[in-house]
């Protein structure tokens, strides 16, 4: 598999943490105009096995991916099930990865799986190392919340006690003029609010303003 670590970007320059970080958290943003380059399998792969080193609660690892690689019959599957106004800009992604996860988990000594309430948690932060490894070897990721859920059972094969959660198209970054009009002015890092609005000593009051 040959790799790519990515020089900064200028999400990495532009962006402006109020206290240090490291680069790639800054780099890392979702753009939705691709080039036509194709993902190799084993670097596919690659990051998806960063993803499978994620922490999870009992380490139950209730993520599951399905992933279509452009120009498959699985991909026009994958596409179909997403929102037209997705559909428009993620058909040039190189591969669609579908993010799900396991609503139970078996605990020794019990019988028989049990809730997993932590399994979206769980899923997100797999979700995140597979993100910043593509950033770092040079693929831009967008994950998509907007899909059909009957379609996109149907076209994954979704069985049931899995929750489908949302689909990533991945690919090299391409040129903003390539995408319709309306989409165009959006493609740049998005700022995030101030940490005092996130986060709060000693409890969460005032955490819902």
């Amino acid at each position: 598999m040959t790799t790519v670590t990515a020089t900064p970007t200028a999400a990495a320059t532009a962006r402006r943490p109020e206290h240090p970080i490291d680069a790639p958290f800054l780099a890392r943003w979702s753009p939705r105009a691709f080039t036509d380059e194709a993902i190799p399998r084993d670097t596919l792969l690659g990051l998806l096995e960063a993803a499978r080193w994620a922490p999870s609660a009992m380490n139950a690892q209730p993520w599951r991916f399905a992933w279509a690689r452009r120009g498959t019959p699985a991909f026009d599957r994958f596409l179909s099930a997403l929102a037209p106004a997705n559909q428009a800009w993620a058909r040039n992604a190189a591969a669609l990865v579908a993010v799900a996860s396991r609503e139970a988990m078996e605990l020794p000594g019990r019988p028989g799986p049990v809730p997993n309430a932590s399994h979206a948690f769980d899923a997100g932060a797999a979700w995140a190392q597979l993100a910043l490894q593509a950033q770092r070897w040079g693929w831009a990721t967008h994950a998509m919340g907007g899909f059909d859920a009957a379609r996109a059972r149907e076209a994954l094969a979704l069985p049931d006690g899995l929750a489908l959660h949302a689909f990533v198209a991945i690919g090299r970054r391409g040129d903003a003029a390539a995408l319709p009009e309306a989409l165009r002015a959006r493609e740049r890092p998005s700022d995030r609010l101030p940490l005092s609005a996130l986060a709060f000593e000693g409890g969460f009051e005032g955490a819902g303003t």
